[in-house]
Formats: C-alpha cells, structure tokens, sequence
C-alpha cells in the first residue's frame, strides 16, 4: 500500500474502511474536551456501549431470582460459560470443546503449569523469552522452585543478538533443539509485551514437540490482536487475559486452551476444582473427582458472571468483525503509523522504532524508544490528548487497535509527535 502523509489521504482510507462503523460502539475517554486518540488498546480496551445492557441483564436476574437464576429464566447462570466458548474459539483458532473462560490470567497459568511442567530425570528446563511479562517470570519461578530446583539452572531465557531489539525464530528453534534432552517445556508470550514481536508459535511449537518437550503460550498481547490456530498448530495449551485487545473490563476474566488431546484425558494431572467436576454429577456432593471432558474440566470455581457478561459484550464484536477483517485493517493502521514516525523522524536521532518492521512479524503496536528525554515526550503526549504508553526505561508503546481507531488519529498522531519533537 502507497502511503502519503496528509490528512485527506487519511480521511480517505477511513471512508473505505468496512469496518468503521464499530468505533460508534465504543466509548472514548475525554482530554481537553475532546475524544482522547486512544492508543493504549495494548493495556485496557475501551468500553463497549452494549456492556451495560449486558450487566444489566444479569443484575435484573440476581434482583428477581436471585440463587435460582442460576437455574432459571433465559440463559442461566449455571452453563453461562458456555455461551461464550464459541466466540473465544473463533478468536483463538480452537474447537469450542478445547476453551473455556475463567479465573484470571495467571491463576489460569499456575493451573496450566501445574499440567504440563512436569519435570522429571534431566528433563527438568523450560525455555521462556528473556525480559517475559513479570507474571509469567514470577509464575515459572515459583513453578521451578516448587519442584525443588534453582530458577536460574531450571529456565532457559533467551534473549536477541547484540545490537538488536527482537528475537529471531532460527534462534529460538536452534536453542530449542540443543537443549532437548533437558527440555520439560517451552513457554513464550505470544507476543513479546515490550517490542510488539510476533513469535512464530507454529514453528515453536513444532520443534519443541520434535524435542520431546510440552509448548504453551501467554497470549496477553495476542489474543484479539492477531489471528492465531491454537488446535492446528498443536500447541499444548495457551492463557491469555480478556482486558486489552478483548476489551472486557479492568481486571476481566481470562480464556484457557487445552488441546483435546489432553483435555479428553481425564488422567490428566491437575488441580481439581467442584465447577470442573462432570456437571451431570456435580450436585450430588460425592467424592472422588471426575473431570468434566475438554478445558472445562479444569474449572475451578462457578462463573464470574458479570465479567462474564462484559466479555460477552466484547466477544459479540469480534464475531460480526471477524479476525482477518481486523488483522487486515491493523496490518494498514500500523503500516501508516510506522510510515510517518519514519517521516517525522527525518533528520533526527530521537526514536528508534525497536518493533520489527516485517508486518507479519508484529501485532497492533509499535515501541518507540525514545532517546533523549523519554517521560517528558510521554507526557506531552497525553497532555495533548494521546492516550500511550510508557514503560521503563524509555519506551512508548503506541496501539492503534482496528475496531475502533482511524486512519485520522494516526494522522493526528504523527502531527503531534512532531510538534512534540520540535518543540524538545
């Protein structure tokens, strides 16, 4: 695509954009007076307009059913879960029987881990990215330790080559393959949560099964973002969280996949939970558990219902989007945001874009390291009405997220910027 920096180019992309509509669905914070250009879709997604139908829907049910509305009226809340296992497949690329929403992400990750590292002899190691999201340091740490060894011997951290920002796939697969003797499990972010990378979970996946390994992915940053074929790419087992790209609230429920392999294993290794029991036998109260088949037999606890309500809202969205129509748009939005930082930025030596620039190989984000005076272009930016973010030491991470921002608030963005820039 032929770019060109001016606002009427950007305005006429937004007229041909199908789905521009969906921006109208959501709600935007005000700065100034004015809808913020929001581009922090990478931290907390907006509010969907059909949210507080849908809690209202449950708080109307708990007013006048109370306990039996988890039996009663329209859509109970006993199987509630289920009404949202067809949208979170689509999202992910997995059968409904291999998903199920629950808990939060990095209980759901302990839970995950609890299955699947299992370390034994020299088969002990785990390969992660180095610099991971602290959850996912934190949880392998603890996993490691509770099994009786050192962090520092058990996980393998991998991080780029000298001089450069990102990791490459060859890198990742060669470490794979000469620790495979070793090698209990490789668990990555889908995507890295700093520099916006995509990792070729496919390729991933296929050489730590080749080296006798399990493979699991955070996919934080990934769902919603990037189309992704969990059950054909035969990965293992995946967590993410709903309250970024799936925009379902602060501090929303999160989403499990299981491949069907392991979930239609009821030996299966893992902590057992009354919700995950077989549902046909849970009211009678007896001993002895029996999992329910797929990823729901590793619930633990009754349904959230109004976060689950709130992630309905969101999951409706995406369905009458539909993730390619998403991924094609934001491969364009961050295609024109790299396209003007890089004209901005001419004859300057501020930013250096440290997201990979192969479109294929980032999601809807671009860092930017900032140089010279990081916080305080930070925070020109969002007094000026953008909503980004930041992150230690000196990186701004911009997200144009494609349901529900525009050609034009990139556009404003990189006039911004270089209002910004020139001003020092």
């Amino acid at each position: 695509m032929h770019y060109h920096n001016s606002l009427a180019f950007a305005q006429e992309q937004d007229q041909k954009d199908p789905l521009r509509a969906f921006r109208d669905r959501f709600y935007f914070p005000q700065v100034n007076g004015r809808d913020a250009i929001y581009f922090c879709g990478n931290s907390l997604g907006l509010q969907p307009k059909s949210a507080q139908m849908y809690i209202d829907n449950e708080m109307y049910k708990w007013a006048n059913l109370a306990v039996e509305g988890h039996f009663k009226g329209q859509e109970p809340w006993f199987n509630y879960h289920q009404l949202l296992s067809g949208g979170t497949a689509r999202v992910v690329g997995a059968k409904e029987s291999e998903v199920v929403v629950m808990n939060q992400l990095t209980v759901n990750l302990h839970l995950m881990l609890v299955s699947f590292y299992r370390p034994g002899g020299k088969r002990f190691k785990i390969i992660t990215e180095g610099g991971a999201f602290p959850s996912d340091q934190y949880a392998l740490e603890s996993q490691t330790k509770y099994h009786g060894y050192k962090p520092e011997e058990a996980i393998i951290e991998l991080f780029p080559r000298e001089g450069e920002h990102t990791l490459r796939t060859e890198d990742i697969l060669q470490s794979i393959e000469e620790h495979a003797d070793e090698l209990a499990l490789v668990m990555m972010g889908g995507i890295n949560y700093y520099t916006g990378q995509v990792f070729d979970m496919e390729a991933i996946t296929r050489a730590g099964h080749a080296a006798g390994a399990l493979v699991g992915f955070d996919l934080a940053h990934a769902a919603g973002n990037v189309p992704l074929q969990l059950h054909d790419w035969d990965v293992d087992f995946a967590v993410w969280c709903t309250y970024k790209y799936l925009n379902s609230g602060p501090g929303g429920t999160s989403g499990v996949f299981v491949h069907e392999r392991h979930g239609q294993n009821p030996e299966m290794p893992r902590f057992a939970g009354w919700w995950g029991h077989d549902a046909a036998a849970r009211f009678q109260m007896k001993k002895g558990f029996v999992p329910m088949p797929g990823a729901e037999g590793w619930q633990l606890s009754n349904g959230q219902i109004l976060p689950f309500a709130l992630h309905r809202a969101s999951l409706e969205l995406f369905d009458k989007a539909g993730m390619e129509n998403l991924r094609h748009k934001s491969e364009k939005l961050t295609g024109y945001l790299e396209y003007l930082i890089d004209d901005v930025h001419v004859g300057k030596d501020v930013l250096e874009m440290i997201t990979p620039r192969d479109p294929q190989a980032r999601g809807c984000q671009i860092s930017l390291l900032v140089k010279k005076d990081a916080r305080l272009l930070f925070d020109k930016l969002m007094e000026a009405g953008i909503i980004v973010d930041y992150r230690e030491p000196n990186v701004i991470r911009v997200a144009p997220t494609p349901l529900y921002n525009s050609f034009e608030e990139v556009y404003r963005f990189s006039e911004i910027l270089h209002a910004c820039l020139e001003r020092g």
